[in-house]
């Protein structure tokens, strides 16, 4: 039984390094395996992340650049805003001028539009109460100075403007209305304007 037992523990004890051999290569494979798994995914993991930071930094790019677009945009509608109420003082100042002010503008504008000095004067109603007389006096003494025919005359009939006057010689009418007057200036002065006020 020796003999038996002997050989049947020699074939367990070869089974068993068999075994253990084929158990120590499938270990080796398997840490292999897991080596190159490990390898990969942190190859696939930096890979995402650089991607990932990638198109971060891009997006806040974009971001960036559309926010100083709008920014733009904005500081450029509050200038052209700022531009409208500079303007809009204006008019609203020549409008607002002390009586004999206002009247020496409107005799001064009568007078260097008339071309026959036997024009008419047409106001607006607040106007032609207010100075319409003294305007028609003060530019006809204007012409005379300048060696010019003051024959100015005013008309009681009245026009849709908000200050100014216009001036008439029949069917030919020369427009001196403030409001026109500052926005053909505006077109002139918007660039003068800008660089006072913007720098």
């Amino acid at each position: 039984m020796t003999g038996i037992e002997n050989i049947t523990g020699k074939l367990l004890q070869d089974a068993q390094g068999e075994i253990d051999r084929i158990l120590s290569q499938a270990e080796e494979q398997a840490q292999s395996i897991k080596a190159d798994y490990e390898a990969r995914a942190k190859k696939e993991t930096a890979d995402i992340l650089s991607r990932g930071e990638h198109n971060a930094q891009e997006r806040g790019r974009n971001l960036i650049s559309a926010a100083q677009i709008e920014a733009g945009k904005q500081m450029l509608a509050a200038k052209q805003e700022i531009l409208d109420r500079s303007f809009d003082l204006a008019f609203e100042k020549l409008l607002n001028l002390p009586v004999a002010e206002y009247t020496e503008l409107l005799a001064s504008l009568a007078a260097e539009a008339a071309e026959t000095g036997e024009e008419v004067l047409l106001f607006n109603a607040n106007d032609l109460a207010r100075c319409g007389e003294a305007v028609t006096a003060r530019a006809n003494e204007l012409l005379a100075a300048g060696g010019k025919n003051g024959g100015l005359t005013f008309s009681p009939e009245t026009r849709g403007i908000q200050g100014g006057l216009l001036v008439s010689n029949g069917a030919v009418e020369v427009n001196c209305a403030l409001e026109t007057l500052v926005r053909l200036q505006r077109g002139e002065m918007t660039g003068v304007v800008s660089k006072v006020l913007f720098q």
